[in-house]
């Protein structure tokens, strides 16, 4: 949630970064709607302060056994006015809040402007793509041919867009998502197992309600969601917390099942693993202090970069131009892993600096200590990684012409086998 002070503050500045968005969206009426509230402040302040003296008057009156009646019709009248105007202060409050809960965040300084993905900057590769002797099958085909993913069960069972994983396929799901964690943790990162299911403050709190709500898996007769993500559980772990500046950055990785509607994105990416349903991750969540989130993005993200690295599997990095990112992010770093079947870049992570925009929402502050006040934490996260598109960049990237997949060193000690065959 934007800062209602700074855009009084700064409506010209927050306008011209809210431009380089995708949409349209009405700063205008957040001022205007936060001046009427003062005004009504202002009112229902001047009326209680009038009440009081009023109070005082007809006390006094009684005293003397003087008559008090006039001022105690007025009296009446002013509470009324009073009860009135608290009303339309609720109002105003409740208009307020729901205009800044459907606006994004405002874009980083250093975010490039740009309408779409081909506005991108890439600032770093690590490893050329593998040059392949035969014609590369993509992960689908390569999954169906070791008998380690059956597509037919999952539709059965569930419908499009689920996997049921079989054998070593099982296996080396778990065995990557145990080394993302062992990795994260030895790295020194809290692990977290949280619920799967949040309630909807939660899902406010990180910015997916209520925008979002069609891409997202309601449960029935509840007030709860299946996770779109760990960010959601984990970054909630300190809703309405008041923390202590000197554990900051706090630092959690946490797996969880993901589950998503992708709601509109019929047809794109649909087969294999990339865009499904329900899909394993490991996440990174950061609480950081305002003065050091940019550098903390920076660790964040290589951190998770240090997951491919350990497979020998080519990715790249791109800055995210100011319309491709998402909701709530003020700057986002994509992970992009070489898929040989697509013949290019596919994101495998968003690692993202919310700065104070999720903490406002979820009213997650911390102690200053020089001031001794309160200020909103920066909440940053990323992937670390997503599990299904991580096991089809192996099979894609170490597939062999027989059709077998030689596991990655980083993995053999996980999976008890060398190859897929």
């Amino acid at each position: 949630m934007l800062d209602i002070k700074y855009l009084t503050e700064h409506l010209r500045t927050a306008k011209k970064r809210i431009g380089m968005r995708n949409g349209s969206y009405d700063l205008d009426a957040c001022v205007r709607l936060d001046a009427l509230r003062k005004k009504i402040i202002s009112e229902v302040e001047a009326l209680k302060a009038e009440r009081n003296r009023v109070t005082d008057e007809i006390a006094k009156l009684k005293r003397e056994k003087g008559d008090a009646e006039a001022l105690i019709l007025r009296m009446k009248e002013q509470g009324e006015a009073i009860k009135d105007l608290d009303i339309k202060l609720t109002e105003a409050d409740d208009a307020l809040k729901n205009l800044l809960l459907s606006i994004p965040n405002l874009p980083h300084k250093s975010v490039p402007a740009g309408a779409d993905s081909s506005f991108n900057i890439e600032i770093r590769k690590h490893l050329e793509p593998r040059q392949f002797n035969f014609g590369p099958k993509p992960h689908w085909d390569i999954g169906e041919a070791v008998k380690i993913f059956d597509w037919p069960a999952a539709a059965k069972i569930t419908g499009a867009r689920f996997t049921v994983y079989k054998g070593l396929g099982a296996s080396l799901e778990r065995a990557v998502f145990n080394f993302m964690l062992d990795t994260h943790t030895k790295a020194g990162w809290t692990e977290v197992l949280p619920p799967f299911m949040v309630n909807r403050d939660s899902m406010i709190g990180t910015g997916q309600l209520p925008k979002f709500e069609e891409d997202m898996f309601a449960v029935a007769n509840t007030n709860y969601f299946l996770v779109p993500t760990a960010e959601v559980p984990v970054t909630n772990l300190h809703r309405n917390e008041i923390l202590n500046e000197s554990d900051l950055p706090i630092n959690y990785t946490a797996y969880t099942a993901c589950f998503r509607a992708e709601a509109g994105s019929a047809g794109r990416d649909t087969r294999g693993l990339i865009r499904q349903h329900q899909f394993n991750k490991v996440e990174l969540v950061k609480f950081a202090h305002p003065d050091r989130s940019y550098k903390e993005l920076e660790i964040l993200t290589k951190q998770a970069e240090k997951i491919l690295k350990l497979l020998e599997i080519p990715y790249r990095v791109v800055v995210l131009c100011a319309g491709d990112m998402g909701f709530g992010s003020a700057k986002t770093y994509d992970i992009e892993v070489w898929m040989p079947s697509y013949n290019r870049y596919v994101e495998i992570s968003s690692c993202s600096n919310y700065e104070d925009f999720q903490a406002r929402r979820a009213n997650i502050r911390f102690r200053d200590a020089l001031t001794n006040k309160t200020r909103f934490v920066h909440t940053l996260n990323g992937s670390g990684l997503a599990v299904g598109r991580t096991v089809a960049a192996i099979l894609e990237n170490f597939q062999n012409p027989d059709g077998s997949v030689v596991v990655p060193k980083a993995l053999r000690k996980y999976l008890g086998a060398e190859v897929i065959k």
